[in-house]
């Protein structure tokens, strides 16, 4: 992340003020967002939209490419929700690099979501430990990210490293 990036414009929201950013992480992820009598908030964060929830940013809508409107749990948000869906695992060895914030390459990939398809935003866990590392964009299709032993298959857009994921609210 660029380093003049900052939450701008906070501000408390209702429910139903986001309730189609809930409704899209819902059907992206196969989750029930439960946040009845949490303290919602939106702010911006450079280019993101970025859902606040209890003082933890958990959510965001990102453009893609084709300039389209994604919405995405933050790494945050992922560790509270836990979703079954749009993930990737990598063994320890890649651990370090993604860190720092590299793209994750197919060679350290052992697992994927088998729905993932190139040019999807997917997050990135540990083999082990099943824990969020990262967010991203798919370069590649889940069988091709398994069987693949080189090239780019992700490019990371945030990570465990990030500024967002250690800043307090």
């Amino acid at each position: 992340m660029a380093k003049d990036w900052s939450v701008r414009k906070r501000r408390p929201v209702r429910r139903k003020q986001v309730a189609p950013l809930l409704s899209k992480l819902e059907d992206r992820f196969g989750i029930d967002l439960n946040l009845e009598g949490a303290f919602l908030e939106v702010a911006e964060y450079g280019s993101w939209r970025l859902m606040i929830v209890n003082r933890e940013p958990h959510a965001v809508e990102i453009e893609n490419e084709e300039e389209e409107v994604v919405a995405a749990l933050t790494l945050r948000g992922l560790l509270v929700h836990a979703p079954d869906k749009s993930w990737l695992e990598v063994d320890r060895g890649a651990i370090p690099f993604l860190m720092n914030g590299a793209d994750c390459m197919a060679a350290g990939i052992h697992a994927a979501h088998e729905e993932i398809i190139a040019g999807d935003l997917v997050w990135i866990r540990d083999q082990e430990h099943k824990r969020p590392l990262a967010l991203g964009w798919a370069c590649m299709n889940a069988n091709q990210m398994v069987e693949e032993t080189s090239g780019k298959a992700v490019k990371t857009l945030h990570w465990i490293g990030d500024e967002l994921w250690e800043m307090e609210f």
